[in-house]
């Protein structure tokens, strides 16, 4: 078949912090993408705001640039599509390796390959895509370089890899300097070679050149979508053969199967962070097309004289649900104007995410104000609540659970595979934390750093709720990922939060002098001066079962006067808890309130009577 030798199409995949997103700022400025004198920031490809604060990557993105050769050739554009290394955003790595004709699996010398190197490893191999292994941040004090490559071996063997895909090459690099080298560095210094030459030559190598069949009529396959206030809906898509043009006419092959006419009115390809307009693009191209406004993900453009469809892109089913409603709390509205409350508003935001995100599903509940959200997991929910926040909805949202499946008659559950880094003396902590969640330890290695390392394979509602736990077990020190492993039989019941509520009984202000009396019965999450309401949740009991409090009380005021009312009363600072905590600390009876300015906890069910009598004829 003949091939595009000028085109190389690569994703780079990694788990969470490995530094893809920062190797890519290296090829982009040792490719001259950006001018001598232009202001380039760190991480230029987390554009989000949520990407920058959490330093994670959350969408899959392209970039594109030209390499020249040294020996003087002509130049070859390098698409990059850098995706996500967490699992809970499957559904943007399943497209971004669909786009492309080879990975780079980028692993930190020192971590090795962890639950999301093998979550994303694994697509790549079923995808058989060759894989360039690249080890990362070779200049950390605490690297061990050969360690992780016969771990990463082992992980290739694990996943069933075939002998080709197994005869990777190698590239040690430091992405933050822009070092590569082919000859391996010593433990915790750079490598020999001062530019990314040998990496982008290594690309050039190894990744094939997208290939297409002569005389093939078009076929250009929707991976992605954006939108632009000038041109509306904006189609990523890769060419597999063909070529298209702007102003031509082109079939629209739905995903539902009917083939519609239209028209492209703009063409646009990727130089370096920006899209330039383009006349025409072949085989193997990735372009941005508009003038297709209800086009999807997973649509082909085809020939109007012979359409022939490409495969849907299929991703994992949800593993995590949560309902999204309404706000329907006492304080609705109070936060200013431009607040959107109303359960139509709520509907066109959840509807209009479905668009660009294949790996969540909507469904409706027995309310017509609430709907039940499916996605892959916990972090990914929580990123679309914060997002809708943050463009000024108020919510309702209720503690996350798992999405159950049937099989030969008998109900399964989610299981994830849990890596857990700790100081060896918490070992005996994180057992006890783990055999309360049903956890089962497959392995074990003691590296002789004093570190440890520990595999358990955990069901997904066992860990909701456990990085809080987690984190004050090991005080700070402990390093926990997690990647969906299988569906297993229902283990039972499972009781993951030992303490109580403490939970207001009426509405009104918080007072300092209500909170000194109360914050010897725990952990209090309300500062003074805080409007609540009946049902709010104020604090952590620090006992099993709930407590209504009254924390609106006020001192009386009398006339007399005694010798130690001048002392200064020490108030114990309260426990701010983010959008992700709230929801963790969450029970079945509890719900978290989203407002732009505030995130509560409170009770579904308000009326302190009602909950009594609900919790008389449960234990009937």
């Amino acid at each position: 078949m003949p091939t595009r030798n000028d085109i190389r199409n690569v994703a780079i995949v990694a788990h969470v912090d490995h530094g893809k997103t920062t190797l890519v700022d290296a090829m982009l400025k040792q490719a001259g993408a950006f001018a001598a004198h232009q202001h380039v920031d760190d991480r230029v490809m987390d554009s989000n705001d949520l990407e920058r604060e959490k330093g994670i990557t959350i969408l899959a993105k392209n970039t594109a640039v030209k390499y020249h050769p040294k020996d003087g050739g002509d130049p070859i554009t390098i698409n990059i599509i850098d995706t996500p290394g967490h699992a809970d955003f499957g559904g943007e790595v399943e497209r971004g390796l669909s786009m492309v004709d080879g990975v780079v699996l980028l692993v930190d010398a020192s971590e090795g390959p962890l639950p999301q190197t093998r979550f994303v490893l694994r697509k790549a191999l079923t995808a058989k895509l060759p894989v360039i292994l690249c080890i990362n941040k070779v200049d950390r004090p605490d690297a061990r370089i050969a360690e992780v490559v016969d771990e990463t071996y082992e992980l290739f063997m694990d996943l069933d890899a075939t002998e080709e895909q197994i005869e990777f090459p190698i590239v040690y690099a430091c992405a933050r300097e822009g070092h590569a080298s082919l000859h391996r560095p010593q433990d915790g210094s750079l490598p020999d070679n001062d530019t990314l030459e040998p990496f982008f030559q290594t690309v050039l190598d190894t990744i094939p050149a997208p290939s297409y069949e002569s005389g093939h009529p078009l076929q250009a396959h929707v991976t992605n979508l954006d939108a632009s206030n000038f041109l509306g809906r904006i189609a990523l898509c890769r060419i597999h053969n063909g070529t298209i043009r702007k102003g031509q006419q082109v079939a629209w092959c739905r995903h539902d199967g009917s083939v519609e006419r239209v028209k492209i009115t703009e063409l646009l390809v990727t130089e370096a962070l920006e899209r330039k307009p383009a006349t025409e693009a072949g085989p193997g191209d990735i372009i941005a097309i508009a003038g297709i406004p209800e086009i999807m993900i997973g649509d082909t453009l085809a020939d109007p004289e012979d359409p022939r469809p490409l495969p849907l892109i299929t991703v994992d089913e949800p593993a995590i649900s949560m309902t999204i409603g309404t706000n329907t709390s006492p304080l609705v509205g109070r936060g200013g104007k431009g607040h959107k409350v109303t359960a139509r508003l709520v509907k066109d935001r959840l509807d209009r995410e479905l668009v660009g995100n294949v790996s969540l599903r909507v469904l409706p509940t027995d309310r017509p104000d609430a709907w039940e959200v499916q996605g892959r997991g916990e972090l990914a929910l929580a990123i679309l609540v914060e997002t809708m926040r943050r463009e000024g909805y108020e919510l309702t949202v209720g503690k996350p659970q798992v999405v159950t499946r049937t099989i030969d008659g008998r109900r399964h559950e989610p299981t994830e595979r849990l890596t857990i880094d700790a100081p060896e003396e918490y070992l005996g902590a994180i057992t006890q934390l783990l055999a309360v969640r049903k956890g089962r330890m497959e392995t074990m290695t003691n590296h002789g750093t004093g570190w440890i390392r520990m595999e358990f394979v955990v069901p997904s509602r066992g860990l909701i709720g456990f990085r809080t736990e987690f984190l004050t077990d090991t005080r700070g020190t402990g390093i926990a990922h997690h990647v969906f492993e299988s569906y297993e039989p229902w283990f039972g019941e499972l009781r993951t939060r030992s303490s109580g509520s403490l939970v207001a009984d009426r509405a009104g202000s918080v007072t300092a002098f209500a909170m000194m009396n109360l914050q010897e019965r725990g952990v209090l999450f309300v500062e003074p001066s805080t409007e609540v309401y009946e049902g709010m949740i104020v604090g952590e009991n620090s006992r099993s079962d709930d407590m209504d409090v009254n924390i609106t009380k006020e001192k009386k005021l009398t006339n007399m006067r005694s010798s130690t009312a001048e002392e200064t009363e020490k108030l114990i600072p309260p426990r701010k808890l983010s959008l992700e905590q709230a929801l963790e600390f969450c029970r079945e009876d509890e719900c978290v309130e989203v407002t732009p300015e505030t995130v509560r906890i409170r009770k579904v069910v308000l009326d302190q009577k009602e909950r009594g009598r609900a919790l008389a004829r449960s234990k009937r």
